[in-house]
């Protein structure tokens, strides 16, 4: 035990001597804002930094990465959603501010333990097997028990689903976490007996600290998603070989190219406890990323067998393809009211669609819900079904962001009233059979 002290001693006094180094610079690049990082080296330094690039919404065009013994730096081409350079100086200020904190890249300075008390909201996890239906039968429990949610998210994959969902006590006029063990355990119940019962109820009145996108990876990683059956996006290639004259694995990406991208794949190569040595990630011309990696896993060895170079290759698929969802990108606007999300998510049920993957959110009494709907065949969407949607919700604001199924290449609408203008194909109504849930954690 004393060793183990002296050695949290000495890396202090290392961190301390050694603090990270950020330098945002708008001059470096004619259409890119260059952040170099230059931090002590550990497990998960690439994917502290990524993250806090990624919850910025900024896309990584071009990236390059190295360590040199125990030193390690990240220089990264970074533009807004628009291909805009990163000018507004909040944003500027927030990078360097936190990428230059010792808690970004080192957790359990800020908090030893991993959980701790909410006095804001209590944090329900869910994974299991996928079915229409899923996400709006939940929320018809929540709202029946006085549950309001907060923000949510819900990813699908493989014939599995993850979802975060964080819910205020509606009971109380501030809201705040549920504090009623009792009342925890009653909602346990009451999402197990609308599951069936085949399925592990875990409850605690707190919160997890670890980042909720993360999270999503951990648990479908968690519930072998990566092996289900299930057909791999054909634009999606990993090929996993060995550097034998440097000790190295070398993985490499390629995929379509969108937001986030670099974030999951380090998060999973982090969370399969290997380290990324060095690395390189672009954009391609036709809408492709390119990323390269060399690895070892933390232990300080490459990949050593077949069957470990097959589940890398598994796991970075699964990772690249989780956050995908082939389906019409609809986000729903609205003053937020109790009940709100299950009256929504059973209006899509009642019509015959599919939520693929799901973003939630709501502040300052408005509700912003991002969804992405197909039918469980995967078939396009008929206007009149949207128009249909757009009166079962009443005054709300739903706009096509992006239909990547349409004839026309998914263009941006508003659907006001009486409007039809929507290019779709038709729509193929089909239920799967009724499945259980495998796992419920609530936190």
């Amino acid at each position: 035990m004393a060793l183990a002290d002296d050695h949290d001693e000495y890396a202090k006094l290392v961190r301390g001597m050694n603090p990270p180094r950020v330098v945002i610079d708008n001059e470096a690049s004619d259409d890119a804002t260059v952040i170099r990082v230059d931090s002590v080296n550990s497990h998960g330094t690439l994917l502290a930094v990524v993250q806090v690039i990624a919850d910025l919404n900024l896309v990584i065009r071009k990236a390059y990465f190295s360590s040199d013994g125990s030193w390690f730096m990240d220089v990264f081409n970074v533009t807004d959603r628009d291909g805009n350079k990163v000018l507004d100086t909040p944003t500027i200020s927030y990078i360097q501010t936190t990428l230059e904190a010792e808690d970004c890249y080192y957790p359990e300075a800020r908090n030893t333990v991993g959980i701790v008390p909410s006095e804001e909201y209590t944090s329900i996890e869910l994974t299991g097997t996928d079915r229409p239906g899923l996400l709006s039968e939940v929320c018809a429990v929540l709202a029946g028990m006085q549950c309001a949610v907060r923000s949510a998210e819900l990813w699908t994959h493989n014939t599995r689903v993850a979802a975060v969902v964080q819910v205020t006590d509606a009971a109380k006029a501030a809201g705040g976490a549920i504090e009623d063990e009792a009342r925890i355990a009653d909602i346990s119940r009451r999402l197990d007996n609308l599951l069936r019962g085949q399925n592990v109820v875990r409850a605690a009145a707190a919160a997890s600290l670890t980042h909720k996108e993360r999270r999503l990876h951990q648990m479908m990683f968690e519930d072998r998603d990566y092996g289900a059956a299930g057909r791999p996006d054909p634009r999606t290639e990993v090929s996993v070989t060995h550097c034998a004259e440097r000790g190295y694995t070398v993985v490499v990406v390629r995929c379509r190219d969108r937001p986030k991208l670099l974030f999951d794949t380090v998060c999973t190569i982090t969370d399969m406890q290997y380290v990324v040595h060095h690395g390189t990630v672009s954009s391609e011309a036709g809408g492709g990323a390119y990323q390269e990696y060399y690895i070892r896993h933390v232990d300080g060895h490459p990949v050593s067998s077949e069957a470990e170079r097959r589940r890398v290759v598994q796991c970075l698929e699964a990772a690249v393809e989780r956050r995908t969802a082939d389906g019409l990108e609809l986000e729903v606007r609205t003053d937020d009211r109790a009940g709100l999300l299950s009256d929504v998510t059973r209006i899509f049920r009642e019509n015959g669609l599919t939520i693929r993957r799901a973003e939630i959110s709501s502040e300052d009494g408005e509700a912003v819900d991002t969804f992405y709907l197909s039918d469980p065949q995967g078939h396009p969407v008929e206007a009149k079904t949207i128009e249909a949607i757009r009166a079962q919700i009443g005054e709300a604001t739903l706009r096509v962001k992006n239909n990547p199924l349409a004839d026309d290449g998914g263009s941006s609408s508003d659907v006001a009233a009486g409007s039809t203008a929507f290019l779709f194909g038709n729509l193929f109504k089909f239920y799967r059979p009724f499945q259980n849930f495998g796992l419920i954690k609530l936190y």
